[in-house]
């Protein structure tokens, strides 16, 4: 049975061809995103298209978020915020219409410090003829702080707890990500709780326990959706995670049966 919470997968080379898709999107991937950090137009473009394709034959809604990649600089062992930047740079506006082109149905912005930015992004929407609802990532310490007006203002909230991990202390996270993911319920809008989620598998063929544990976690603690990045993206298993992802959330949802979910 189909989980009521959503599993969003990140498509990369590993999981962007038709065959990969129809397998994800048939065991209950529910949206896509696309990592505008790495990659061309012209392999974005055709994710879109063959992840619509899969969804026009499977009869599913399966909205395409596209994720900007904000002031980003890209190391060999990963990447490091650079705060000296605009939060939407020259390469996100470039970025943001090509998705405006693509149709995609959510943009998803890095680095968010508080209202102001969503509301920047809004209005370059605007000047390209296109208003596309937002997913403001939480991964900041000044977001944190800012997170009441930050909800109040975004369409959804997306907790990326990977460079949220450089900005507070790790063992802060948990209790971040609940407190955040609360507030979001209050407020009804979906919360996406994100980052290594079940990172040995983009390696291993099955999870570890303590992942399997904080998928589990992260829906009983209200989650509407979880999300998969490099795992689905780049890893040697994404069919398998998404397999492993749905039944870690079935078995959550059976314990809070009357679970309260605001779907993407």
């Amino acid at each position: 049975m189909p989980s009521k919470a959503q599993i969003v997968a990140t498509i990369g080379p590993a999981s962007g061809s038709v065959e990969i898709l129809r397998k994800l999107i048939g065991h209950q991937v529910d949206a896509i995103r696309l990592n505008f950090s790495w990659g061309t137009y012209e392999e974005h473009a055709g994710y879109i298209a063959n992840v619509r394709q899969v969804a026009e034959e499977l009869n599913k809604r399966v909205p395409i978020i596209q994720d900007l990649s904000g002031p980003r600089e890209q190391e060999t062992s990963g990447h490091h915020f650079d705060s000296e930047k605009e939060i939407l740079t020259a390469k996100d506006l470039t970025d943001l219409a090509f998705g405006i082109d693509q149709k995609v149905e959510y943009v998803a912005m890095s680095y968010v410090g508080s209202a102001e930015d969503i509301k920047k992004l809004r209005s370059e929407m605007a000047k390209l003829g296109a208003s596309i609802p937002v997913i403001a990532k939480i991964e900041r310490k000044i977001a944190i702080d800012n997170v009441d007006s930050i909800i109040a203002e975004a369409d959804a909230i997306m907790i990326a707890r990977g460079d949220m991990g450089n900005e507070i202390p790790l063992e802060q996270i948990p209790f971040t990500q609940k407190m955040i993911t609360e507030k979001c319920k209050a407020a009804k809008k979906p919360v996406i709780t994100a980052t290594q989620m079940m990172l040995s598998m983009v390696e291993s063929l099955e999870p570890t326990r303590a992942e399997i544990t904080d998928v589990v976690n992260a829906i009983l603690n209200g989650s509407d959706a979880v999300m998969l990045s490099e795992e689905s993206a780049r890893g040697k298993h994404p069919v398998e995670v998404v397999e492993f992802m749905e039944r870690a959330v079935n078995e959550a949802e059976k314990h809070e049966p009357k679970m309260d979910i605001n779907p993407l």
